[in-house]
């Protein structure tokens, strides 16, 4: 992988957008991100168990600033602005610069459901993948009974593009999955500007 992809950089840049602040996460971000991702309901449809130990948490800070360094993955946490809590996290993965693609997740707090947060983060991580990173293609996919994700993504502009069946096995049973796809022409404006 070509660390051509904000090079000089220490660490992601912040992205202000509405309520929320997209930044660097740090040490002292630990025990929100363990909260999250400990959470049964909020890791539902991830692919991996709900974290069980806080250090679990720690460890993967720790594989978010390595991804980082490697410029394979751009992993923010979302901050709440008003009270500078993080209450979730923000993904660009699998980038990759040949190809000008990436894969998009996201995962918010239980207690933050329900509030738009996503209509405000992710066309905002769109913008950065599309106009900073000049990617080419996003790449997202969800559980079918995910319902708010699949909103989420189609309302920035993601089509489907295909469905796998019992994809993961997660939470002792299969998973289907839906598969989104994003151009940056789709998304740009006339000019082809980033919205």
């Amino acid at each position: 992988m070509s660390a051509a992809l904000l090079p000089g950089h220490e660490r992601l840049p912040t992205i202000e957008c509405g309520r929320l602040r997209l930044r660097w996460l740090t040490r002292a971000d630990v025990p929100a991100l363990y909260a999250i991702f400990s959470d049964p309901e909020v890791a539902r449809y991830l692919t991996r168990p709900p974290m069980s130990e806080e250090s679990e948490a720690s460890d993967f800070l720790a594989s978010i600033e390595r991804g980082f360094a490697e410029r394979s993955l751009y992993q923010w946490g979302m901050e709440d602005a008003s009270d500078g809590r993080v209450v979730g996290t923000l993904t660009l993965a699998h980038v990759d610069a040949a190809h000008r693609r990436a894969e998009v997740g996201f995962m918010l707090a239980r207690d933050r459901w329900g509030r738009g947060y996503l209509t405000e983060a992710l066309p905002a991580l769109v913008r950065f993948a599309f106009a900073v990173l000049g990617l080419h293609r996003l790449e997202a996919d969800a559980d079918p009974r995910n319902v708010a994700s699949i909103r989420a993504l189609e309302r920035v502009g993601f089509r489907r593009e295909g469905y796998q069946r019992e994809r993961y096995f997660q939470a002792g049973e299969w998973q289907d999955a839906i598969l989104f796809g994003l151009l940056r022409h789709e998304w740009a404006g006339p000019r082809g500007d980033a919205r």
